[in-house]
């Protein structure tokens, strides 16, 4: 039977007004406690160590755990949100991730812990994907480019903040309790979104569904499980013989899932992802420049906290007080640019233009630390540069694929692209934290210094990269209909 399914906005909603707007506040809240959780813990793990006993690789696993299931989960959960529509998957997510969070908080055990953590980050993949997929719907035109505005603060917001607050909690030890309360902090939060789903975020019953699309999600799952896993573990385990197998296994699973997608779109059936929702050229290099984009952000997320804090000997609230420059620019620049008219001939090459100017961050941070400097006001402002070019590249690019999609595949859109992002950081992070790893082996402030130069050099060509990418995607924009 073929599948049919309604989903475009109705004329009311794309108005911008006050009702929509509440719901992507309640939307966005989701967005951002789940990426809060991805960093928050970063900071718990000798805590959780020394308090449970656990060993190094059960406390990678408390951390990891919830990345993997988060980045396995989130095509899945954008066509849950498409066929059972995204307010109940939401409302489902905010459930799951805030009991899972109350069990993580109490666990006695190791063993506990890690299974409740990736529950939590299955929980937080039902939420995420229904964020863009309601801006999608719901938002066009200049109020889509505002509310991609916010949605970037959240996304970058959220990984800060976590770093920040996970730091101050273990600092308070609240109650006595140790890092329970990084976990336990969750549940009254969880609790108010639950609430103010139900008041703001409209019912989107969809008006017809068929049969799911099963054999899709096994594949696509198993090949992102068996690309994730190693990328996330590997590099803790000096790359082990089994993630490589992994690595090699994901390339022929993904292969069959493609095949699979065309083969059952072509006989009138609604894959998991409709190949017609990556066809337009315009996504495709879209896709790579935002992947290549987020895949330096993450690294550089990752190399920074470990040269302040092993290198410099900083704690980790300074840490997330660092990025809070970059990441005040990245809100500042999707603002300003929702608020500059669509024909203004920079407008229309925002994307190239906030991809360059991310690599003349990396390339000034590089010239920063090789002058001498390790820290300090200088390294706030340039970092400032780079989240304003980040901001820019991003809303840009997101705007620029959504609008190339017909609005029938907007929930498999927003699927692929917080899939592409969260593949590409476990990239970053896997590659270019290895390389700094690698250079400051000695540990020392100007070893570290010069290390993290080396990677932001690394950082700096990717994002000139980008920049080429983001210019074809430009070029195919301008060639007629984008939904071609």
């Amino acid at each position: 039977m073929q599948y049919v399914l309604n989903i475009r906005p109705r004329k009311r909603d794309t108005d911008g007004g006050a009702t929509s707007w509440r719901m992507l506040a309640v939307l966005l809240a989701g967005q951002f406690l789940a990426n809060v959780d991805t960093a928050i813990v970063n900071v718990a793990g000798p805590g959780i160590q020394d308090s449970l006993g656990a060993s190094g690789g059960e406390t990678a696993l408390v951390v990891s755990g919830y990345v993997v299931a988060y980045a396995v989960l989130l095509v899945t959960a954008a066509r849950l949100g498409a066929t059972h529509g995204y307010r109940r998957v939401f409302a489902a997510g905010v459930l799951v991730f805030g009991v899972s969070s109350l069990v993580c908080g109490v666990a006695p055990t190791p063993v506990l812990l890690i299974l409740a953590r990736i529950v939590q980050g299955a929980g937080a993949a039902l939420m995420v994907p229904q964020v863009l997929s309601a801006v999608q719907m719901h938002f066009g035109g200049r109020d889509r480019a505002r509310a991609l505005a916010y949605y970037a603060v959240a996304l970058s917001a959220g990984a800060v903040v976590g770093q920040v607050l996970g730091g101050l909690l273990l600092a308070a030890d609240v109650l006595g309790l140790g890092w329970r309360p990084v976990f336990l902090v969750n549940v009254p939060a969880a609790l108010s979104l639950a609430v103010a789903a139900q008041l703001w975020v409209p019912d989107d019953r969809p008006r017809a569904v068929s049969s799911f699309d099963t054999r899709g999600v096994v594949l696509l799952s198993s090949a992102i499980a068996l690309l994730i896993v190693p990328l996330v573990l590997g590099p803790e385990q000096a790359w082990p013989v089994w993630s490589w197998i992994s690595l090699a296994a994901s390339c022929p699973l993904a292969a069959l899932f493609v095949s699979g997608e065309r083969r059952l779109a072509a006989l009138g059936g609604r894959p998991l992802v409709s190949p017609r929702a990556v066809r337009p050229p315009a996504v495709r290099w879209g896709l790579l420049a935002h992947g290549l984009t987020t895949l330096t952000y993450f690294a550089l997320l990752f190399v920074l906290a470990v040269y302040l804090q092993h290198g410099l000997g900083r704690g980790p609230a300074y840490v997330g007080l660092t990025m809070v420059s970059w990441v005040a620019a990245f809100g500042l620049a999707g603002l300003a640019l929702s608020r500059l008219p669509a024909e203004y001939a920079p407008v229309r090459y925002a994307d190239v233009c906030g991809c360059l100017l991310l690599a003349v961050c990396y390339l000034a941070v590089c010239g920063y630390l090789l002058a001498g400097h390790h820290t300090g006001p200088g390294l706030l402002a340039l970092l400032g540069i780079g989240g304003f070019g980040l901001g820019i590249s991003s809303n840009s690019l997101i705007n620029r694929m959504t609008s190339a999609t017909a609005p029938d595949y907007a929930t498999d859109l927003s699927g692929v692209i917080s899939t592409n992002a969260q593949l590409s950081g476990a990239v970053g992070v896997a590659a270019l934290g290895a390389g700094y790893l690698a250079f400051a082996r000695t540990g020392d402030a100007t070893t570290s210094a010069h290390a993290l130069a080396a990677t932001l050099g690394a950082c700096a060509v990717l994002a000139l990269v980008s920049a080429g990418a983001a210019l074809r995607a430009v070029h195919h924009t301008a060639q007629g209909n984008p939904h071609a």
